[in-house]
């Protein structure tokens, strides 16, 4: 069952890929837990595996921490549909009209190589420090490297595919659905889960912006006071998030490109 996964670009049964998944895991936690208990590692900098836990159960119990996941989950659901709907169509037009690409193309790129937190002050003056501002800074993140994908993948679209299209009659509009979007409509759907994961990278950043919910603001709280158990309880929490996620989104590709 696990030869093949010796194998240059074998093909391993998904059994056999879950058992190597959750070892690895385990083995980390173990040799993590380890090290604390030895004292290898001080614990106000990288507390032990257990006492996360405990912290954990106690926000859960004590702290309204699911609360606070709901809202944190909420913000980056706008902030990434929102990046979404501006991405695709803008990216689409990009790769299909070179006067589009030409005109937004080098405003994209110089936009997108800018830091997020330098933009955090301009974020403040242009809309206050309400929620506009925290989904403002997420959609920051998402919408200018989304965008870039989705106009790779339409440049990927093979030209003779186009071209049979328009051989048998296919206008503009009908080669875009009929043709471009099924062929890239994979790819997009890889795009649209890393971009996602990106999004929430950023939680931290829009969530200490005079926050007071969201678990970038629980976070932000407990480094305020030095309670590191209870900082890397929220770090695992939005790593959790995001491992469901994307093995969410993964079975959704799955199911919808049976072919591939």
């Amino acid at each position: 069952m696990f030869s093949s996964l010796f194998v240059f670009r074998g093909r391993a049964s998904p059994m056999a890929e879950f058992a190597v998944s959750v070892g690895a895991a385990v083995l980390v936690v173990a040799l993590w837990e380890l090290a604390a208990r030895a004292g290898i590692i001080a614990p106000q900098f990288l507390p032990s595996p257990s006492r996360v836990i405990v912290a954990l159960w106690t926000m859960l119990t004590e702290q309204n921490l699911l609360w606070h996941v709901g809202v944190s989950t909420l913000r980056v659901w706008i902030a990434f549909l929102l990046a979404a709907v501006m991405a695709i169509p803008i990216g689409i037009m990009m790769s299909s009209y070179r006067i589009v690409g030409a005109a937004l193309e080098p405003m994209i790129d110089f936009i997108r190589y800018l830091p997020v937190p330098a933009l955090v002050p301009l974020s403040i003056i242009w809309f206050g420090v309400g929620e506009e501002t925290k989904i403002f800074l997420l959609w920051l993140g998402t919408f200018f490297q989304l965008v870039l994908l989705v106009a790779d993948d339409m440049r990927r679209v093979p030209q003779e595919f186009v071209e049979v299209a328009r051989t048998v009659g296919a206008n503009s509009r009908q080669v875009m659905v009929d043709v471009a979007l099924r062929w890239m409509g994979p790819t997009l759907l890889d795009n649209l889960r890393i971009t996602l994961g990106w999004c929430w990278t950023y939680l931290i950043i829009a969530e200490i912006v005079a926050a007071d919910s969201g678990i970038g603001y629980v976070i932000w709280t407990a480094r305020r006071f030095v309670k590191t158990p209870e900082v890397m309880a929220g770090v695992v929490v939005i790593g959790l998030i995001g491992l469901v996620t994307d093995q969410l989104l993964r079975l959704l590709h799955r199911r919808l490109f049976r072919y591939l």
